[in-house]
């Protein structure tokens, strides 16, 4: 390439008018830029990707996901993280390649806020929000004046806030949409008192309140059982389904697709019924 830009002039001036050589010029530098750029095509058919998970439960089932993508010639580095938060920041900052442990409510309220160029590229599974209590076994023995604990991120307090509605509890102000917080509760007949709790911590507070609404993969962390749980949002035409998402622009690419048949498989959804005892549900 540096032999023909030196001869280029000369070769100009006895064949082609400035305008024709100028146009051979730049259509040669966008050529040699788009064989080094980043994100190119021959850049992004990666081998070896990192992904990050929450640690726990979907550990395991990532260890069948990784043998998959091995044997179709692509090798998964799992990230484990312990917070809802750092996932999408590593993936937004390019420190990993894909993420898989959110909902697009989630994801687009993350969007919202942070800017973030993150899409959805396969669901994996969806766990249906529960609420529990180790002191009452339905709904209707909650006193008046019971303490009921939420998640306090934007997307799951809302979802908590539509079961306690969908039980009677509580009703929501007419419009509100799936981000609703403790200040768009119209009735709440029974006063009872909703404390907003870090999704990791409020399964955990469970014995120090009377009910708490607890996204089921936490509630497994805190060691919560399906007889505790004395409600549950429906699973048809659940809005919440999880998925890998991976930075815009990257959807189309080859290891991408790789990555998505990689989890949706037979043998990932026997150990995902495995680990997760019927309290998630496959959602592909």
């Amino acid at each position: 390439m540096s032999n023909f830009l030196r001869a280029l002039p000369q070769f100009l001036s006895s064949t082609l008018d400035r305008r024709q050589g100028l146009a051979l010029l730049f259509a040669s530098a966008v050529a040699a830029a788009a064989l080094s750029a980043p994100g190119s095509a021959l850049a992004e058919d990666k081998k070896t990707v990192k992904v990050g998970i929450i640690s726990g439960e979907d550990e395991d089932v990532w260890r069948v996901v990784t043998a998959q993508a091995a044997e179709k010639g692509l090798k998964v580095e799992t990230v484990v993280f312990n917070d809802y938060t750092q996932p999408n920041e590593a993936l937004e900052r390019g420190e990993i390649d894909a993420n898989a442990f959110q909902h697009k409510p989630y994801l687009d309220n993350q969007i919202k806020t942070q800017g973030y160029h993150i899409v959805p590229v396969g669901y994996t599974g969806v766990w249906p929000i529960g609420l529990y209590s180790r002191k009452f076994t339905k709904v209707a023995d909650l006193p008046e004046g019971a303490v009921i604990g939420v998640p306090n991120d934007p997307s799951n307090e809302g979802r908590a806030l539509r079961v306690l509605q969908n039980e009677g509890v509580i009703k929501l102000k007419d419009g509100t949409g799936i981000l609703a917080t403790t200040a768009d509760i119209a009735e709440n007949p029974k006063k009872l008192e909703i404390k907003e709790l870090d999704a990791g911590i409020v399964g955990r507070s469970v014995d120090d309140l009377d009910a708490a609404v607890v996204n089921t993969d936490w509630a497994l962390k805190s060691g919560l059982t399906p007889e505790q749980r004395i409600a549950q949002e429906p699973i048809a035409d659940n809005p919440y389904r999880n998925f890998i998402a991976v930075k815009a622009g990257s959807e189309n690419e080859a290891w991408v697709k790789t990555l998505v048949a990689a989890y949706q498989n037979d043998a990932v959804k026997a150990e995902f019924d495995k680990v997760y005892k019927g309290t998630g549900v496959s959602a592909y």
